[in-house]
């Protein structure tokens, strides 16, 4: 055990017990780096070389970690530090297979108590060796004490730098100790098993796997020709519907326009990953003979890859066309991305497949993709996207769901302070009761909260004068009328199949 990666451990974990008590911000930014160091000084004491995907991945964790500092929404929050951890133990590991990518975070959380007990035979060794413990600890303890002392007399002295400290310095309480203390091991758990990782990963890639039978041309090649020719036929009917419209469909078949988009999404959504699959299983089973074996795969695979990308435009048209009708929500933004991402991994295939395995290592470069879309979709800000659409959609039809829209986070807040009173006000009464912007420290905050805070110091919110809850019945609180009834808002124009039920439907 490197002194160094200790020193960054402990470092680790006295920084979780001060900075994340409180909340999510860039505090979690701040625990990383130390982490990052001991994963770094183990991985060079082991002897191993930073290769330009560990670069990749590290970088790429560091970032999904920005987005809390800058997003207060936690569900985007909760992907992206996902998304990190896979990235560090993607950094930690070197895989370059699918099952070592897969595996990989399975191996960064299985290191964990073997880290534990590498550092304490560590801090046992140095402890027994003369002289080698006991200075750091000397000068550590001299540095803490000076500190205190010389700050508190200072903080005593002037109280411009009393505000300072008191702003930037944890408020960390007695009865909060068991609390911190949990804080505190779990950061030191987690360091040191990211530096035993560094320095011994186990190799996923490695591990033995029976490659799939070949099978002959006709047996492999007469399905998946089938399929393409299915798939071309359902993208002969999309260019008939493009042709024609919307509406000669709609009339043909009798379906709403909440129906015929939303149900089609789904299907499409679905056709997309089975498709995938069967690519997967089809690469398997491949027959492998030869040129002419490799030119028939390439043909026959890149043929359902293109097929299959005018399902995904096909999908997110019709989702584009529901949200027009309907309003945006985080279900329809959440499965939109993953369509687009589904198709982005299509075109990945189709590019290895040209290119070949050695120019383009496809796990690698999918993983990259996906980090990469989760770190835009945080970025993007989904709050603040679906309460823009919204309003955009309010300002187009004056039809809109502020009982959706009021359970949104900070981020929203930019685009519901465009709508008029008293929409605006009960839009951002649910965010201005959650947000303590002033009883919050400087790391857990978000930029997201910031401007909300702003907004809201701005102009304020009154709802004294009215009821903020809609009446089903054609009398809301508003003065804009039935409140978008008939609209298909809350009947069953909508073709959700509800009675007065959610404007979302089961969507």
């Amino acid at each position: 055990m490197p002194a160094a990666a200790l020193a960054a451990g402990l470092a680790t974990g006295l920084l979780s017990a001060l900075l994340l008590g409180d909340g999510i911000g860039v505090n979690l930014l701040l625990i990383a780096v130390p982490a990052a160091l001991a994963a770094a000084f183990a991985a060079i004491l082991a002897g191993r070389r930073i290769r330009p995907w560990t670069v990749v991945w590290g970088t790429g964790g560091l970032a999904l970690l920005t987005v809390p500092a800058l997003r207060e929404a936690g569900w985007p929050v909760f992907l992206t530090f996902v998304a990190a951890f896979a990235a560090g133990a993607l950094a930690l590991h070197g895989s370059r297979t699918w099952r070592g990518i897969v595996l990989a975070p399975v191996g960064l959380l299985g290191a964990m108590p073997a880290g534990a007990v590498w550092g304490w035979r560590g801090l046992r060794a140095r402890a027994g060796a003369r002289g080698s413990l006991g200075p750091v600890l000397r000068t550590g303890g001299i540095a803490v004490g000076l500190l205190v002392v010389f700050g508190a007399l200072f903080a005593s002295a002037d109280a411009a730098f009393a505000d300072l400290v008191g702003a930037l310095a944890p408020d960390v309480s007695v009865a909060e100790g068991p609390v911190r203390v949990l804080l505190f091991a779990v950061g030191l758990v987690g360091a040191l098993g990211a530096a035993r990782t560094a320095a011994a990963p186990v190799r996923w890639d490695l591990l033995p796997v029976t490659p799939g039978r070949p099978r002959s041309r006709l047996e492999w090649a007469l399905p998946l020709i089938v399929l393409n020719v299915l798939f071309a036929a359902f993208n002969a009917v999309q260019l008939m519907v493009l042709l024609r419209g919307y509406d000669a469909v709609l009339s043909q078949t009798g379906l709403s326009n909440a129906a015929y988009a939303r149900q089609g999404f789904w299907q499409l959504l679905g056709a997309t990953l089975l498709t995938i699959v069967v690519i997967g299983l089809a690469v398997r089973w491949a027959p492998r003979d030869g040129a002419r074996d490799r030119i028939l795969v390439r043909a026959v695979l890149g043929t359902l890859c293109l097929m299959t990308l005018v399902v995904v435009a096909s999908a997110l048209r019709r989702m584009d066309f529901y949200v027009d009708a309907y309003g945006l929500t985080r279900l329809r933004i959440s499965v939109a991305a993953v369509e687009l991402w589904l198709g982005v991994v299509l075109v990945l295939v189709l590019a290895a497949g040209a290119l070949g395995a050695r120019r383009l290592p496809l796990p690698r470069v999918v993983a990259a993709s996906a980090l990469a879309a989760v770190l835009g979709f945080g970025l993007l800000s989904p709050d603040a996207l679906i309460a823009e659409r919204n309003v955009e959609r309010y300002e187009r039809t004056g039809t809109i769901d502020v009982g959706y829209l009021d359970g949104l986070s900070a981020d929203a807040a930019p685009a519901l302070d465009r709508l008029p009173e008293p929409l605006r006000s009960c839009a951002l009464r649910n965010i201005a009761h959650d947000l303590d912007v002033a009883g919050t420290p400087w790391y857990a905050l978000s930029l997201g909260e910031h401007r909300a805070q702003r907004i809201l110091d701005a102009r304020g919110i009154s709802t004294a004068r009215y009821d903020c809850t809609p009446d089903r019945d054609g009398d809301p609180y508003d003065p804009y009328g039935d409140y978008g009834e008939g609209e298909g808002e809350y009947g069953d124009g909508d073709g959700d199949g509800g009675s007065g039920g959610d404007p979302y439907g089961d969507y």
